[in-house]
């Protein structure tokens, strides 16, 4: 992927070809059925028609904050715990032991998925739909990290490897067709914020397409990681973490696997660590306040991206499993998937689909992405909330998406599993 520039009066100017690439990445974050929004995307349409229909689609997919509606009838199943939705967690009983950097999860049966939160305080504009309904899911105990991969371990993995990212790689036309050759250059999506307020229609004000941005060069070729060692490592696609993971003995979590961690044992609330966005005033998450997108004031101490283990850790000694960087699943993404549950029955060790498909767009292989990043808003996106889910073509990389692994438990004699809840 790539961008060029032109120089207008001292200012790096976007050509048409790189502005479709920076479009296609982003289309996910949009509100689907805003009129304006809708009205601007027509306009981008008349201007890519020169474009291949397979490029314009390919590159807008890399967002995971996706608006599906702004629905409020089910907000008011909303209660104490998260709503009625939800059934207590039945935790299991097992023998399993944390280490310094991975986390015991005993596994269990627990209510999956979240509720409409519009209308809720700190709630947002999004309805979620993809997030619902509700369901019972078993999963069995494994070992997580309890930060997203770093940069410093990142390292250490290319320099054993010489592993080279999605990022790092020259795209190619078949990627890409329509895309003038010129324009195929390495390269990855960069959030830069606007210097005054923007319309939330148009992500081209605060999403840029930066020639040489890669995990290394996370902001651009002016940027690196100095004094970042122990920051999430970004700039990562899907099939990155997954290089990572099975170099490391380990795997990507399934998106089942990564909601019963975050959740810490606890039933349908709101965040990792219960139902208020700030625990006594404290910010529990690197999040986005001020004006988005253009000023975050940093009132929880962060803007952008920031260091691992800032924040209190979760009930299962997790950290940042809310804001800072999203985290790659293992699934594939389909926005009807939860459907497909008996909602009386309960689904054990589900993996995901067998493919993905996302309405808006159709074309795209996405896979899941959980936890949100510090650009979350309830001004445009809430997507830190422990049950909702985003999405990300696999193949592209950005600097708010990173990842984290898991690794089986040996199963032993030790290891005793309570019978989940009937429902």
């Amino acid at each position: 992927m790539k961008i060029k520039l032109s120089q207008f009066h001292g200012i790096a100017l976007l050509t048409v070809p790189a502005l479709l690439l920076l479009l296609l990445v982003f289309q996910g974050c949009h509100t689907a059925g805003n009129k304006n929004h809708n009205e601007a995307d027509t306009a981008i349409s008349r201007r890519a028609t020169n474009a291949s229909a397979t490029g314009f689609n390919k590159i807008k997919a890399a967002i995971s904050c996706t608006k599906n509606g702004m629905i409020k009838e089910d907000s008011i199943l909303y209660m104490h715990q998260g709503g009625e939705a939800f059934e207590p967690t039945v935790v299991n009983v097992t023998t399993g032991k944390s280490n310094a950097d991975m986390a015991w999860i005993p596994g269990g049966t627990f209510s999956m998925g979240g509720i409409n939160p519009t209308g809720m305080t700190d709630g947002g504009m999004e309805a979620m739909d993809d997030a619902r309904p509700v369901h019972r899911v078993f999963v069995d105990g494994f070992y997580m990290d309890k930060t997203e991969v770093t940069n410093a371990q990142f390292a250490k993995f290319v320099k054993a490897t010489g592993y080279i990212t999605v990022a790092e790689q020259k795209p190619t036309a078949a990627e890409f067709p329509g895309v003038p050759p010129e324009d195929l250059v390495a390269g990855s999506v960069v959030f830069t914020p606007p210097s005054q307020k923007v319309p939330l229609n148009d992500i081209s004000q605060w999403w840029s397409y930066q020639k040489g941005a890669d995990w290394r060069h996370p902001l651009g070729p002016g940027s690196d990681l100095k004094e970042k060692e122990d920051y999430p490592v970004v700039q990562v696609a899907w099939e990155d973490a997954v290089a990572y993971a099975k170099w490391s003995g380990k795997r990507l979590p399934t998106e089942a696997e990564w909601e019963f961690a975050a959740r810490g044992g606890k039933a349908g609330e709101l965040y990792p660590w219960g139902n208020q966005l700030q625990q006594k005033g404290r910010w529990m998450a690197n999040t986005f306040q001020g004006s988005f997108p253009d000023h975050d004031n940093a009132e929880d101490g962060e803007t952008g991206l920031g260091p691992v283990k800032k924040y209190p850790a979760n009930a299962y000694g997790l950290y940042d499993m809310a804001g800072n960087a999203w985290e790659w699943c293992a699934d594939w993404y389909r926005s009807d998937y939860y459907n497909s549950f008996n909602p009386n029955t309960v689904a054990y060790n589900p993996k995901g689909p067998a493919n993905s498909l996302d309405p808006q767009e159709p074309g795209q292989k996405k896979k899941v992405q959980r936890g949100g990043s510090f650009l979350c808003t309830d001004q445009y996106c809430t997507r830190y909330m422990v049950g909702s889910r985003g999405k990300g073509e696999y193949r592209s990389a950005t600097n708010h998406v990173g990842f984290r692994c898991v690794q089986d438990a040996k199963q032993s004699n030790n290891q005793m599993r309570v019978a989940p809840k009937s429902l």
